[in-house]
């Protein structure tokens, strides 16, 4: 049986009821690593002034608090959302288990704040017991190549890798630049053990889920719960695995091109969820 079209809409508001909360990505929806997305926080500004609670989730390699910043530094309104959390929040928890071992970060010096506060020791390659990934050191200049005989030397270590970001590529203003993701997966095509901190892995719905319920002072029903969200393969993905109904953002990670009807179903027509709708931008 041939599914439904998915239905692609100008506005989010006719999907804003009933629903009591959302579930919002934020690199792609909110800010596109350059500049603020108005439309976006202004909608999300609205469901709230309507009673909704808008979480933003983000497989950020930080802690919620430090992506703060940088959205308000971007121009995005914080009355635009009522908490947030990341997988960096998520890896800092695991890292607790991880408190006597030393640590190789590989990732850029913005990231330090995962282990501030921590009894993480970090060293060099030849001393590490394990992998703490939150990027490349060089994102502007390298790719995953850069890393095949580091990781082929690791792997046969045997040192687990904690991806504190899932995401392959993320927009950095109108360009892609490669994610801690895309490292883990090298590393596991190398025979490396990969822990995933963030989306689509359930560990950060939970957490999500908790969050939510502590700010709307309730428990609150997943299927008005609406995950809003452009990675296909972490924010789609991950609702569907958590129960919840999502809505794709066409932003350039899969669409370069113009949202319509035929590349939407392209996308989607393989894969074993489909979101309830599709817009070429929150609005």
């Amino acid at each position: 049986m041939t599914p439904a079209a998915i239905p692609i809409l100008s506005s989010i508001t006719e999907l804003s009821h009933p629903c009591d909360a959302w579930i919002v990505d934020i690199w792609g929806v909110m800010h596109n690593g350059a500049r603020a997305y108005a439309a976006a926080a202004a909608a999300c500004h609205r469901f709230r002034r309507g009673g909704g609670t808008v979480v933003l989730l983000s497989n950020a390699p930080r802690p919620f608090r430090a992506v703060a910043h940088q959205l308000t530094a971007f121009g995005v309104d914080p009355e635009s959302y009522d908490g947030g959390l990341t997988s960096g929040d998520v890896t800092r928890g695991l890292l607790e288990a991880w408190s006597n071992r030393s640590l190789l970060h590989i990732g850029p010096e913005r990231d330090k704040g995962l282990f501030e506060g921590l009894t993480a020791r970090l060293t060099t390659p030849d001393r590490a017991e394990a992998i703490v990934c939150s990027g490349l050191w060089d994102d502007t200049c390298e790719t995953p190549a850069n890393y095949g005989a580091l990781f082929e030397a690791l792997a046969v270590r045997r040192l687990p890798m904690l991806c504190a970001n899932p995401d392959l590529v993320v927009e950095r203003g109108n360009k892609l630049v490669y994610c801690a993701g895309a490292l883990a997966a090298l590393y596991a095509e190398k025979g490396g053990e990969v822990i995933y901190a963030g989306k689509p892995h359930l560990p950060i719905y939970e957490h999500t889920f908790a969050a939510l319920e502590r700010l709307a002072g309730r428990a609150l029903a997943r299927e008005r719960i609406l995950a809003i969200g452009d990675g296909i393969d972490t924010d789609l993905l991950g609702a569907h695995r958590a129960g919840l109904r999502s809505v794709f953002i066409a932003s350039a990670v899969h669409l370069p091109g113009a949202l319509n009807a035929l590349t939407l179903e392209e996308l989607f027509a393989s894969r074993p969820f489909r979101p309830i709708a599709a817009l070429s931008a929150l609005a």
